[in-house]
This record gives C-alpha cells, structure tokens and sequence, in this order.
C-alpha cells in the first residue's frame, strides 16, 4: 500500500527549478531581443522593475503583450530564442541524474520559469519533458499569429501555485519540496517552500537571495545542485558524492566551502559626538 511521499516502497521528492540564469547563462527575453534586433531590452525591464507593475520574472511576458518593439513576435521566434540559449553545462546529465534511483528515494524534476514556456520548451528539447515544463502561456491571434493575450504566468505566486498542483498530482508533501533558483523573482516561492519546510538552493551570489535558501552552489555546471540535494537531503557524504560523479565521467576538481560573513557598520551620531567630545578635552 502507498502512504504519501512513496511509491511503490520508493521515497519521493519534487525538484522545482528556475529557468533563466538557473540552468542557462542568459536571459530569454534578452536572447529573444537579439534575434528581433531589440537593443534596449534591459532598460525597459528596469523601468517596469522600478514602477512595480508587474511581478519581477514576468517583465518580458508584459513586453510581449504591451510593448510596440516586440508586436511581431510570433511563435516561430520563441522556439528559435529557446534554440539560441546558452545552457549551463551538463543539464541534461543533471536531469538524467534525477530519473535515477538513489537508494530508494526518486526526484521528479520540473522547470518552472516565468519566461514563455515556448522558449524554455525548445530549450530543454531533448533534456526535459515538454509537460514538465511550466512557463508564461499566451494565446495567439488565429489569423495573424500575434500575442492576443495571457493565459498564464508563473511569476511570484504563480510559481506557488504550480508547485501546489504539482504536490497533489505527484502525491508530495511541502517538506518534500526542493527549489532551485537565482535570483530575487525567486525570493516569493523560497520564502513559501522554507515555510513548509522545504528546502532551498539557490545557485547565484545575489544577497537578497543568498539570505533565504539554505544553501547556495556556485558553479557552471548543473549537475553540481545535486550536491546540496545528496548532502542535506539523502546525507550522503563527500566520498559518496564525488563516486556519483566519477560514475557519470566527471572528476570532481575544486569543491571549496566557504562561509562568508558581509558585515556593515553605522556607527551611532551620538557615538561619533562623544568621541569628538572627547578629543576635545
């Protein structure tokens, strides 16, 4: 008989991942802009940013539905942006990885991105199923093929609530929640997972976001959030790690931790008057 978080005797856990700058190196909307000859994407992306009209991750699928520039986007060139983006090194070996069996326990890995599920699709071809990618959807004019509207957005608590869809339909409970992501579109989903007493990974030097997950990896190789997932979920040790990854031909060469402390004084006006006081006598 299954009980919850089992199946077939087997554990089982949900890995949620970011898309842009997660498991690639560039932005979608900028690689989409490129191909379109679109030159001032970021600008536009800090101004929505700065006048908090949307969600933060979901800038570009506003850009796509409101913005002149990027009206001739078709869906042919979503699938061509996806084909042009630089992924990280060995997605397709970390998400091979995950199908495995560890010891009785199975991760099911899903891409949740707040960029056009169009674009993270035709990136992940091959390495993720179509229908464990989630992304913004839009409808499209029959006719002309133009962006009419959107249907969906994964973006702040849209990413939640895919991640509850997810627990129902796989049968996890949110301490069996793993998310990875990189930056502060990811702080709304790290703060809800590590509520439920999930477990965070973040995978980028940003501050805000370093202070939520409860480990940060730095590396340009995706296979190495399996790390953190093997060390604090499955408490495997060092010896045990770099044998997975030797099985997978790859020589674990630098694995360095550190702990950084950022520390920032201001000193108090009351203070730095006393020591003057005190100078002067």
């Amino acid at each position: 008989m299954n009980t919850p978080n089992q199946t077939n005797g087997t554990n089982q856990y949900l890995v949620a991942s970011d898309f842009d700058q997660t498991l690639s190196f560039n932005d979608s909307g900028l690689v989409l802009s490129e191909l379109l000859g679109i030159r001032d994407f970021e600008a536009k992306v800090a101004g929505l940013a700065y006048s908090n009209l949307v969600h933060q991750g979901a800038e570009l699928a506003y850009l796509l539905r409101h913005d002149p520039q990027f009206r001739s986007v078709r869906r042919e060139h979503l699938i061509e942006a996806g084909r042009r983006v630089r992924l990280k090194d060995d997605v397709k070996l970390f998400a091979d990885a995950l199908r495995g069996d560890f010891d009785g326990n199975r991760f099911h890995f899903y891409v949740i991105s707040a960029g056009p599920r169009l674009v993270v699709q035709s990136a992940l071809e091959g390495i993720v199923p179509p229908e464990n990618v989630f992304g913004t959807e839009f409808s499209h004019d029959r006719i002309t093929g133009e962006i009419e509207s959107v249907l969906r957005a994964p973006a702040g608590y849209g990413k939640i609530a895919v991640l509850q869809e997810l627990e129902v339909k796989l049968k996890i409970s949110p301490d069996r929640v793993i998310y990875v992501g990189d930056g502060s579109s990811d702080l709304y989903v790290m703060h809800h997972v590590n509520s439920r007493a999930g477990h965070t990974i973040a995978v980028s030097e940003t501050k805000a976001i370093g202070r939520i997950a409860k480990r940060t990896v730095l590396s340009d190789d995706a296979l190495s959030v399996l790390v953190p997932i093997l060390e604090d979920i499955l408490k495997w040790n060092a010896r045990q790690i770099r044998e997975l990854f030797t099985s997978h031909g790859l020589a674990l060469q630098d694995w360095d931790k550190i702990r950084t402390d950022r520390l920032t004084f201001h000193k108090a006006a009351d203070r730095i008057d006393g020591r003057q006081m005190a100078l002067v006598h």
